[in-house]
């Protein structure tokens, strides 16, 4: 029988991928990459016509089964709700050439968080990973014209929900471009000063902020909309409580956040903030940031893969 984890490794990639996308968390994507091993390690592996669809089948279906609790810890969450934030979106990639194939932004995660189960996972398999609709229906249990209903539908959700204009995903080699990386650095120079008028004129007029601090640290529990109300937020929270978003011994560097330029404040032991920006022409539309410690953590032991640069 062949060696289980010699013939699994070539499609940890893709079905780490697939598992992120369902779950928005790559914890949780780990463990379920794991129990797909654990099953194809326990598997008659002789008789797998299809190491792929089979791989990709078993992980669908345990994202599923996990998307139940998944949905229950949501609804008991403090505050806003962001997936876990990625650098490396590359690593996560499909291989695939579909549209959505390296779009890992958080507006789309947040999309597909609205989405049943069921219509996250037909859309993924077929728009993203390029799966046939009758793979789509062996996965699922359910009949191709059901599988079809179900992706149109996740297909208009996404259309409609997903931001025009904003900040695109980058090429693979990745980087800062330097007007993305102007713009943050007259948004962290704003803040830090407390210039309310430089902020504002860095922000769209219904720029929004959300925060994610899942109750283990301070963070905004609604979303702030406007451009008034978002600098007033920014500047009260760092002039009112320096002690808690800033710190002497915090660096802050430029990085690439599911594929949108962001801002990383390090610790001396690993991130303690993400920001991501959604930027159109020469204003920010959307700032999403992480402060959740147990979102951050995964990032500890990653170096954020392409150009980085100080944000001072």
């Amino acid at each position: 029988m062949s060696n289980p984890a010699a013939s699994f490794e070539p499609y940890r990639r893709r079905l780490l991928g697939l598992a992120y996308r369902m779950l928005g968390s790559m914890a949780d994507a780990e463990d379920a990459v794991q129990e797909a091993y654990l099953r194809w390690h326990a598997a008659d592996r002789d008789r797998v016509s299809d190491q792929r669809a089979f791989l990709m089948i078993t992980t669908t279906r345990i994202c599923l089964d996990m998307l139940t609790s998944a949905r229950a810890r949501h609804e008991e969450y403090v505050g806003p709700w962001l997936p876990e934030p990625v650098f490396d979106t590359a690593a996560l990639a499909p291989d695939s050439c579909t549209e959505l194939a390296e779009d890992l932004s958080i507006a789309l995660l947040l999309t597909l968080d609205r989405l049943s189960p069921l219509e996250r996972a037909a859309f993924l398999l077929h728009d993203v990973f390029d799966f046939s609709f009758t793979e789509v229906a062996t996965t699922l249990e359910r009949s191709e014209a059901a599988c079809r209903k179900l992706a149109t539908r996740a297909r208009a959700h996404v259309r409609d929900l997903r931001p025009r204009g904003a900040t695109a995903p980058p090429a693979r080699s990745g980087g800062i471009d330097a007007k993305h990386a102007q713009l943050m650095s007259a948004f962290a120079a704003a803040t830090q000063s407390g210039d309310l008028n430089a902020l504002t004129q860095l922000l769209a007029s219904d720029v929004r902020v959300v925060t994610d601090g899942g109750g283990k640290v301070r963070a905004a529990l609604n979303v702030i909309e406007g451009a008034d109300r978002v600098a007033r937020f920014v500047v009260e929270a760092t002039r009112k409580r320096p002690d808690t978003w800033w710190r002497e011994d915090f660096t802050l560097r430029f990085a690439t956040i599911n594929g949108l330029p962001g801002l990383v404040v390090d610790a001396p032991e690993g991130p303690v903030q993400t920001a991501a920006f959604e930027i159109e022409g020469d204003v920010i539309r959307a700032v999403y940031v992480v402060r959740n410690p147990d979102k951050l953590r995964h990032l500890a032991v990653l170096k954020a893969t392409g150009p980085e640069a100080s944000a001072d």
